[in-house]
């Protein structure tokens, strides 16, 4: 009896043993094996706010909360009526500053044609001026010689002289005319600039109109519709939340000594709590730098270990394009990361993996 007895304490000495064993492996059920780390998480998204640029009225909403959208679907229209008038009014203006180009050319040519009846006086006025030279010149010769006499030389004298401001009055008149030629000019550019400027004003009003249609700039899934047809917005106010599809990933903590072995690109498995049979496979995408839970003082190991890290592990997109019905952004779940790349999976890491 005794015999028996103390080989019980023996066999239950040994089971402690193995226990004791297993649990300082890691081996114990619901521990992490040796290779791998564990840590708890939420599926999350990038959000994005769909804002009106400009303040005005929603005139429509076209979409509702939680339907899937693509790059550039509208989703919503902004009232744009004031835009319209404003578009007419400066098409209006567009035609008046473009009858003035008009104008102003035909004023060119005007003052071109002045110019150049100008210069026929000018040429006129200079081969009298040469004709009443030679004439004064024969006079003076004649009236050395007592030809001529003294009165006939005064006349073609003073016939010079006004032949002299004659072609000087032509060459003022043509100074004139080339100074209008030039002004009508600047009057060109100057229309054409008011031309410019009002098509660059249509222009920005058709970017506003163009703006008044809100689309959505990722793909992805409508989350909440903030404000409704009828409602006034101010510029940057948010109309709808939504999340981007195409980064998905779960944020999660890790210890200091899983951390310092977690690298950019590490293999991760999710396991979501809907759904602890299937593992999602994933890459870290990003380990903070900075700890989290940071106690007061870190002098001590065991202190170090209270260290925790935030990292996010990325879900691809060509696998969030397969399953992009089925993604739920907010479901909690577990992320098992694989340290030693060598190590083989463990079976609580999921059983059928998402390809």
């Amino acid at each position: 009896m005794i015999s028996i007895r103390n080989a019980l304490i023996a066999a239950l000495g040994l089971a402690v043993l193995v226990v004791g064993f297993l649990v300082w492996r890691g081996e114990r059920p619901g521990a992490v094996p040796e290779g791998f780390a564990q840590g708890n998480g939420r599926i999350e998204a990038v959000e994005i706010d769909i804002a009106s640029k400009y303040p005005g009225r929603i005139e429509a909403v076209l979409a509702h909360e939680g339907q899937l959208v693509e790059v550039g679907q509208a989703v919503v229209q902004m009232d744009t009526r004031q835009l319209r008038a404003n578009r007419h009014q400066a098409e209006a203006e567009l035609r008046r500053v473009e009858i003035a180009v008009e104008n102003a050319r035909l004023l060119i040519e005007q003052r071109q044609a002045e110019q150049r009846a100008a210069e026929a006086v000018l040429s006129q006025t200079k081969a009298a001026e040469d004709v009443a030279r030679r004439q004064l010149a024969r006079s003076e010769s004649l009236a050395q010689s007592s030809v001529a006499s003294e009165r006939t030389l005064e006349i073609d004298r003073s016939a010079a002289l006004g032949a002299v401001a004659a072609v000087a009055s032509a060459e003022a008149a043509v100074a004139a005319a080339k100074a209008g030629v030039a002004g009508a000019e600047a009057s060109v550019i100057g229309a054409e600039a008011a031309v410019a400027a009002a098509q660059a004003a249509i222009e920005a009003i058709d970017v506003e109109i163009e703006d008044s249609t809100l689309k959505a700039p990722r793909k992805g899934r409508l989350q909440y519709i903030v404000a409704r047809e009828g409602e006034v917005v101010a510029g940057g106010g948010r109309i709808i939340s939504m999340v981007d599809l195409n980064e998905v990933y779960m944020t999660f903590f890790l210890q200091t000594q899983a951390a310092g072995r977690v690298g950019l690109g590490t293999e991760v498995r999710l396991l979501l709590d809907a759904a602890p049979d299937i593992a999602i496979p994933a890459s870290i995408s990003f380990v903070s730098d900075v700890a989290q839970f940071t106690p007061k003082t870190v002098e001590t190991e065991a202190e170090r270990e209270k260290l925790m890290f935030r990292v996010r592990a990325r879900i691809a997109p060509e696998l969030l394009a397969k399953y992009l019905d089925h993604i739920k952004t907010g479901l909690p779940g577990v992320a098992w990361v694989r340290l030693d790349p060598s190590a083989p999976w463990p079976e609580a890491a999921g059983g059928r993996v998402l390809e």
